[in-house]
């Protein structure tokens, strides 16, 4: 059966990936787990940046999937970048199967601030759609209740729900091949 795999990469709290492993399911409506992989993260070091690139850890990641996996995404909790942006909460291939999502910016200590777990927590979940969205085709949403609307701030991410609106819930259906009218509702969108 095909399923999203969650593959954790030198990550050493593994806690988030029980909240993220039944939030991913239930957004994409796909079985979901967790599959140990060996990604090197030494390999993906800048060492001038002090930060790790999250391209040649995507190029990782997809290079060989699980079996029968659908889709794939990498949580770390390093400080992520591609060349031309000084850092990044993740990365994904559009319409692609990889995506990856860091931890490192989103907790409250990277900006002097106490822990909050639970916000943490929220945050990596709206981050892990958010990229996820990608590889389905989506792009940015112009919507700010959408979990698409580009985020390049931590409070922007604070400030959206982890809901897809509804034209994006429409390109997922198209892209998986579900009519518009089977009744399909995504988890948050139609609740009374």
């Amino acid at each position: 059966m095909t399923h999203i795999s969650l593959v954790p990469i030198g990550l050493e709290d593994h806690a988030y990936l029980a909240a993220l492993e039944r939030f991913v399911a239930d957004t994409f409506r796909l079985p979901t787990r967790v599959d140990a992989r060996e990604i090197s993260l030494q390999d993906a070091f800048d060492p001038n940046r002090q930060q790790y690139n999250s391209s040649l850890l995507l190029r990782q990641l997809i290079a060989a999937p699980p079996r029968e996996t659908e889709r794939i995404l990498g949580v770390v909790d390093v400080d992520l970048f591609i060349p031309i942006l000084t850092f990044v909460f993740g990365e994904a291939q559009l319409k692609g199967i990889g995506a990856i999502v860091s931890l490192h910016r989103l907790h409250n200590r990277f900006y002097g601030l106490p822990e909050d777990r639970e916000l943490t927590t929220e945050r990596l979940l709206k981050e892990a759609i958010h990229e996820l969205g990608h590889t389905f085709g989506l792009i940015h949403c112009s919507q700010p209740q959408c979990v698409m609307n580009s985020s390049t701030y931590v409070e922007n991410i604070d400030q959206k729900p982890a809901e897809l609106c509804p034209a994006c819930q429409r390109t997922i259906r198209a892209e998986r091949g579900a009519p518009a009218n089977d009744g399909f509702r995504f988890p948050w969108w139609g609740k009374k």
